[in-house]
């Protein structure tokens, strides 16, 4: 079977609280601004309310002032230096290749990417980066001397489904918004919408996870391990018929994460074989 031949199943992942405990600020960069995190998010929430502006472009303002005001660097690779140090779930580091062993199995091209309203340079800063085909995440506008001035992309639970159509349709570039606009049939489109999986945990995660059962595809709620009541607040996703499937952050071998990735992977591949089955009798059935 030629690669070209291979139906592409693209896995959507949100970053924190999904491949990561709690927020990826938290691990060094509030600690480097001396400050709590509830310090730093109090702030941002309260920056937020009192301009009635976009909580994720009030973070990345925050980050910026408190690091201007206490002069730490800003540039790309501090934000990487500061990803580089961001904890993973139990399993994450391995997780992606071997979903890509079982996809290679299946005969199915497996694409991660990531879809986040945390920050594309941390991000890069992780062991884990070079496995996706794309990183859509919030980023700055950088100076000639590489510091950190302006958000040039601030990612809200809109904006993720923005993300998805253009993974949908094959548009890398943020900055492409002809042809996101462009109609295409959705048997036509790189990747379908049945051919995906989301995973998420937080509300700015819902309206993908959402957006990509209703269309075919299948979500999954993910929530912290031994937190009962973050796990109330996944069934209630599947309850509410958000999402299809609610999993703890456990991304090891043999985990229930795995079964239900692998059980859905066959699931594309056989709803793949059929379709052809069907395209192939109806062909004949012309001629």
């Amino acid at each position: 079977m030629h690669n070209c031949d291979k139906p592409i199943a693209a896995l959507i992942y949100d970053f924190d609280g999904t491949l990561s405990p709690g927020n990826m600020q938290e691990f060094s960069f509030i600690k480097a601004l001396n400050m709590t995190a509830d310090a730093f998010w109090n702030k941002c929430g309260k920056m937020a309310q009192d301009n009635d502006a976009n909580n994720i472009l009030c973070y990345m303002k925050l980050m910026l002032d408190e690091a201007k005001h206490i002069d730490i660097p800003i540039k790309r690779e501090s934000f990487a230096e500061y990803g580089s140090q961001i904890a993973l779930f139990p399993g994450v580091k391995e997780w992606f290749g071997r979903i890509n062993r079982i996809g290679e199995d299946l005969g199915i091209r497996i694409e991660h990417y990531i879809n986040s309203s945390g920050l594309t340079e941390m991000i890069q800063g992780t062991p884990i980066a070079k496995e996706f085909r794309k990183i859509y995440a919030c980023s700055f506008l950088y100076d000639a001397n590489g510091v950190a001035q302006w958000p040039a992309v601030a990612v809200d639970f809109t904006t993720k489904t923005q993300f998805i159509f253009k993974i949908n349709k094959g548009i890398d570039e943020i900055s492409d918004s002809r042809r996101i606009n462009e109609y295409v049939a959705e048997d036509d489109r790189r990747i379908p919408f049945k051919r995906m999986i989301y995973f998420g945990d937080g509300e700015t995660d819902i309206p993908s996870m959402k957006m990509v059962k209703l269309n075919g595809g299948h979500s999954i709620a993910v929530y912290e391990p031994n937190n009962p009541k973050k796990q109330a607040t996944a069934s209630k996703l599947i309850l509410d018929n958000r999402v299809n499937f609610a999993c703890p952050a456990d991304y090891t071998d043999g985990s229930e994460m795995c079964d239900v990735v692998t059980t859905i992977l066959k699931k594309i591949k056989s709803d793949y074989d059929f379709d052809l089955l069907l395209k192939k009798h109806k062909n004949s059935a012309k001629h």
